[in-house]
């Protein structure tokens, strides 16, 4: 057997490696065409009258004109995605990553269409009825969007989690016990521990905890139980502790917040930009015809905004693994449960550095295992 071309790689077979490498290489392109095409579509329908004319085929009327909006800002943005997203299903599916068939996949696309637009529709009314009775529409709309945030943090995992996946109590039993004991042990209080049953989507392994309060709940993949080892499981239910621990959702959700008024603000002055609303052939902001200029504006600064994000995702789930080697004081076990994960998972790991650095929410494998060996 050949050695790893990468020290880092040590831990996995060259024929894991060169599976993941592979699996990487017909993913991403894909993926990476995908995002562009749709930055492309919100800027050339945003930057250019195009977007302006689509929006006025709604009639004239200013509710049948913001509902419009709402409408195409969904549906054609999806649409364009969906060859790609099934594209990349194919390329997962001959990983032996894919479980559900075209039918369940269509459903879930539909869901999720069926979440987003009403969610859209409620912002662009809100946004341009503010900027049709205010100058000061942006401040209101920025203490609408942190407010949206929180409320969309909470409601995520009690109305939108249930959506697409359906969850079960986990059975009595010493695994139940022994992750109700390890959450006490840390001093998170958890409601229940259920099983998700994300095996009729797909074969990879996670868990979560998630809500807040009286709804938090420690949620394992059903594919998880079926294959790890009980002490892997629980080191994977330690690293998600720790982000209770350290109020990562808290503080996510604040930043999240702070982030959405800051970026309202920030739009705000970007699509008030007379030269902006020239090229979208709109005379002011208040007039839903430029709706696409304030898609357009928020798709760009979100992709300019995602590496400084990833990086503090990173910078998080570091310290959660830590946590996790601290509470349990397992660095083989934590080892072990890296090595299954990314097997299973058929993550590559040592990734390139740029593709890493720009989209990489996690550390590498190869990084997490390292620490952990460099844990006293």
């Amino acid at each position: 057997m050949s050695e790893p071309d990468d020290p880092a790689e040590a831990d996995f077979s060259p024929e894991h490696v060169a599976r993941a490498r592979a699996l990487r290489q017909g993913v991403w392109p894909v993926a990476l065409a995908g995002r562009a095409a749709g930055l492309a579509l919100l800027l050339v329908l945003g930057l250019t009258p195009a977007g302006a004319r689509l929006v006025a085929a709604f009639g004239g009327t200013w509710a049948g004109r913001v509902a419009g909006a709402a409408l195409t800002l969904v549906l054609l943005p999806q649409l364009l995605a969906l060859p790609f997203a099934a594209r990349g299903r194919v390329v997962r599916a001959r990983f032996g990553l894919v479980t559900q068939g075209w039918r369940g996949w269509a459903a879930d696309q539909l869901r999720g269409l069926l979440v987003s637009l009403p969610l859209v529709t409620a912002a662009l009314f809100a946004v341009y009825a503010l900027a049709g009775v205010t100058r000061w529409w942006w401040a209101w709309a920025a203490l609408g969007a942190a407010g949206a945030t929180v409320v969309l943090s909470w409601a995520a995992p009690v109305l939108f989690e249930p959506l697409f996946n359906r969850f079960t109590p986990m059975p009595a039993g010493p695994l139940r016990d022994a992750l109700l004991s390890l959450a006490a042990r840390d001093g998170v209080a958890v409601r229940d521990v259920l099983v998700a049953d994300a095996s009729r989507r797909t074969t990879a392994l996670n868990a979560y905890v998630s809500g807040f309060g009286r709804t938090r709940r420690i949620v394992a993949y059903d594919t998880l139980l079926d294959t790890a080892e009980p002490r892997e499981v629980e080191l994977v239910v330690a690293h998600e502790l720790g982000h209770v621990v350290h109020r990562d959702v808290a503080r996510g959700t604040a930043l999240g917040a702070a982030g959405a008024a800051l970026g309202m603000c920030a739009l705000a002055l970007v699509v008030t930009w007379s030269p902006l609303l020239a090229a979208a052939n709109t005379a002011h902001f208040a007039d839903p015809r430029s709706a696409w200029l304030l898609a357009a504006t928020a798709a760009t600064g979100g992709a300019l905004a995602g590496p400084p994000g990833c990086a503090l995702s990173r910078r998080v789930e570091r310290r959660a693994d830590r946590h996790a080697l601290a509470l349990t004081g397992d660095a083989a076990g934590f080892i072990a449960m890296q090595r299954r994960l990314t097997a299973v998972n058929v993550a590559e790991p040592s990734p390139p550095r740029l593709l890493h650095l720009l989209w990489g929410t996690h550390p590498t494998p190869a990084a997490r295992i390292a620490a952990a060996r460099a844990t006293p």
